[in-house]
């Protein structure tokens, strides 16, 4: 969603890319044939691993977006502690409503032993990182990409969290 946050910039681009896949985007299966991908989480479980497996072998360039998916960021808070004590507080001892007890484990994906960012698993092209990345260097580096150009990230601007 961050990349919303271009505001009215985004108008310029919409003219010069095509959305192919998104949340926003009623597409099951990821397509061939992807110029530039914006990747953004890491990768906690085996159903974002086999997505990711795909989309790297489809796309041209990949762009590791956000913290999450350039560091692992917070969600690696998890690689501390035991898959079996993390499914436990969540799904059967934990407040909330997620949905409760046994029968929520089966629909679960099975999580990864760590959560990894995304280079751990493939090739990355380009990373973007922030929390969420600045919207500046979202439009520079999208800009950059759609002109067959290597994004420029200056080092004073590379932040993270």
């Amino acid at each position: 969603m961050s990349f919303l946050d271009i505001d009215e910039k985004l108008l310029d681009l919409a003219d010069r890319i095509e959305l192919v896949y998104s949340p926003l985007v009623d597409r099951k299966e990821y397509p061939e044939g992807v110029d530039v991908v914006l990747v953004e989480g890491a990768l906690c479980n085996t159903e974002n691993l086999e997505l990711l497996l795909k989309v790297r072998e489809r796309s041209r360039v990949l762009v590791s977006f956000g913290d999450c998916a350039v560091t692992g960021n917070t969600s690696q808070l998890r690689n501390r502690l035991k898959i079996d004590d993390v499914l436990t507080q969540v799904y059967q001892a934990g407040p909330g409503s997620i949905p409760k007890g046994p029968e929520a484990l089966e629909v679960l994906p099975v999580l990864l032993p760590k959560v990894y960012p995304l280079h751990a698993a493939v090739p990355v092209d380009f990373y973007l990182p922030g929390c969420p990345p600045d919207p500046d260097r979202i439009l520079k580096t999208v800009t950059a990409l759609l002109a067959g150009e290597k994004p420029q990230l200056p080092a004073e601007s590379i932040t993270f969290g």
